[in-house]
C-alpha cells in the first residue's frame, strides 16, 4: 500500500531549509536531508512525531560524490511503498562580497558547485532513478523544486557567483522541464524565488563593505523597514507550491505569483 511520500531536501541545517525540514516531518513522509551538519534537534523532533528521517552530513561541493550517494540510496528503495517523490534543491552559499576580480578562487568555485552543479547532479540522479520506477509501472508524481532567488533574475554588483548560480538554476530547470514534458509520467519542475528572508545570508549582505558592495544599503533598509519574511513563513509559502495543481506549468516562478 503506497502511503509514504518521499522528500529529499538539501541545505536543511539552517534558515529556511531548517524550517522546511521541520514542517515536512510527518509519519507518512520519508524525509532525507543533505546538509553540512546533522541536526540533533531535528532528529529529536522526528522521534517525537514518529516521523521517518534520514540525515546525511554531505559536502555538496563534492558534487560527484553527492550524486553517486543519492543514486545508490534511491536504487535501494522500493517504489511500491511510495506515493510520490520530491527533490528540493535549497542549498546555496554566498562567497566573498566583492567584485569578481577580488573574489577568492576557491570561494567562487564553491558557490558555483553548491549553488548550481550540485542541484544539477542531484536532479540528474533523482530523475534517472524515478524514471526507472515509472517505466516499471510506478505512477506516483515526480517533482523537483529548485530554490532560486531574485538575484538570479536581476544583476547585482559584487554578487556575480551567486547571481550566476541562481540564473543557471532557473535555466536548467526550463531545460529539464522540456525534456520531461513528453515522457510518460514526466517529472514536474519549478525554480522558485522565495522572496527576501531573515537568514544568515541577509546578515552577510548587510555586513558587506559599502565601498565594494553598492547595494548594501538596500539590504539594511529591508531589515529596518520590516520587509523580511521569517524562515518559517517563507518555508510555508514555498512548500505550499508543491501542492498546487498547476505545479510545473511555469518552470520559473516567484512565490508571490498567483
Amino acid at each position: 500500500m503506497t502511503t509514504s511520500h518521499l522528500t529529499i531536501l538539501t541545505g536543511a541545517s539552517r534558515g529556511m531549509g531548517q524550517a522546511m525540514a521541520r514542517q515536512l516531518l510527518s509519519r507518512d513522509r520519508v524525509l532525507l536531508c543533505l546538509s553540512r551538519q546533522i541536526s540533533d534537534e531535528l532528529q529529536a523532533e522526528a522521534e517525537r512525531l514518529g516521523a521517518p528521517l534520514t540525515q546525511w552530513s554531505q559536502d555538496l561541493a563534492d558534487t560527484h560524490g553527492a550524486r553517486e550517494r543519492l543514486a545508490n540510496w534511491l536504487a535501494g528503495l522500493d517504489p511500491k511503498s511510495l506515493a510520490s517523490a520530491t527533490l528540493i534543491n535549497n542549498a546555496g552559499v554566498i562567497p566573498a562580497i566583492a567584485p569578481l576580480g577580488d573574489c577568492p578562487p576557491e570561494g567562487l568555485s564553491t558557490a558555483l558547485r553548491v549553488g548550481l552543479e550540485a542541484p544539477m547532479q542531484l536532479t540528474a540522479a533523482f530523475l534517472a532513478a524515478t524514471r526507472a520506477w515509472a517505466r516499471a509501472g510506478w505512477g506516483g508524481p515526480r517533482k523537483v523544486l529548485n530554490i532560486s532567488s531574485g538575484l538570479g533574475r536581476n544583476a547585482m554588483a559584487s554578487q556575480a557567483p551567486y547571481c550566476a548560480a541562481k540564473a543557471g538554476l532557473d535555466h536548467f530547470t526550463r531545460c529539464c522541464a522540456l525534456e520531461e514534458a513528453p515522457q510518460p509520467n514526466g517529472a514536474k519542475l519549478v525554480s522558485l524565488a522565495p522572496g527576501v528572508i531573515d537568514t544568515d545570508m541577509q546578515v552577510q549582505l548587510r555586513a558587506g563593505e559599502a565601498s565594494a558592495f553598492p547595494d548594501r544599503q538596500r539590504f539594511v533598509d529591508l531589515r529596518e523597514k520590516g520587509m523580511l519574511s521569517t524562515p518559517e513563513d517563507a518555508a510555508r509559502r514555498v512548500l505550499a507550491w508543491l501542492g498546487r495543481a498547476d505545479f510545473g506549468q511555469n518552470p520559473v516562478a516567484d512565490v508571490r505569483d498567483a
